[in-house]
């Protein structure tokens, strides 16, 4: 994949709050949008604070009945290899902010089987749960409606590290992604299937972000060591929502 002819769109808000309420408001009208077409809306969660700022938005008052949840079918783009009742569980994290809190159905909820010992198995397996939800044709990949990401200090997205080898992967939808620097196992959407959705939305907040999201909007192409940069939609919205931290140090907004 070469550098990037994806059109990005950068929106700029005042702070994480409002920032939570902006995400909140696409998420609502991408929903609305993907349900009045085709009767369901999937969306690939994200782990992280300032993701959680969305669920939580998204459980209150204000937002919660603008969504028709027994009509919204969440996945995860990745998760820690840990059970999920443990603390750092993506897929805890997402119901004590979000799933508990809303009326969506048991059956709507897709978690990726961490708790399993065997990684790979545990991949294939959440592979196999996408390919029955969403039947692709031979050799192709689902499309989902929203896939949200966050970005480390480093530019990784998702669990899609630094000189890591899931951002080799073309075939695969999920991998069990090893993290020299952490020395862990993380599961994580391939670069081929995240930029298949027709939405990918990054919420970034927060002065240490600063540096590193100038690198992978205004830098060099290199998504090996920014692998953000991978992320380039297929045929599809590319949005980044920022706060001002965030962006403090882009050229142009």
């Amino acid at each position: 994949m070469t550098k990037s002819t994806v059109k990005r769109e950068v929106q700029v808000v005042g702070n994480p709050d409002e920032l939570s309420r902006r995400a909140a408001q696409e998420f609502v009208r991408l929903a609305d949008e993907a349900i009045r077409v085709k009767g369901f809306f999937t969306v690939a969660l994200s782990g992280g604070s300032t993701p959680r700022g969305l669920y939580l938005q998204l459980a209150c008052d204000d937002y919660r009945e603008q969504v028709s949840w027994p009509h919204v079918h969440l996945f995860w783009g990745d998760e820690r290899c840990v059970p999920p009742e443990h603390p750092e569980s993506n897929y805890r994290m997402a119901c004590e902010a979000l799933i508990h809190r809303v009326p969506i159905p048991k059956e709507n909820i897709h978690r990726i089987p961490a708790e399993r010992e065997d990684r790979a198995r545990a991949a294939m397996e959440y592979e196999q749960t996408l390919k029955a939800f969403f039947h692709p044709d031979a050799g192709a990949f689902p499309r989902f409606d929203l896939i949200l990401l966050g970005m480390g200090d480093d530019g990784h997205t998702a669990s899609l590290f630094p000189f890591t080898s899931a951002l080799d992967e073309t075939s695969h939808l999920v991998l069990a992604n090893y993290i020299e620097k952490l020395d862990v196992y993380r599961f994580t959407l391939t670069v081929s299937a995240i930029n298949q959705a027709r939405e990918v939305m990054f919420l970034i907040s927060g002065a240490s972000k600063a540096p590193v999201l100038r690198e992978v909007l205004e830098g060099d192409y290199q998504p090996q060591r920014l692998p953000a940069q991978f992320i380039q939609p297929v045929n599809g919205r590319l949005l980044f929502i920022v706060d001002r931290m965030a962006a403090g140090k882009l050229r142009r907004i």
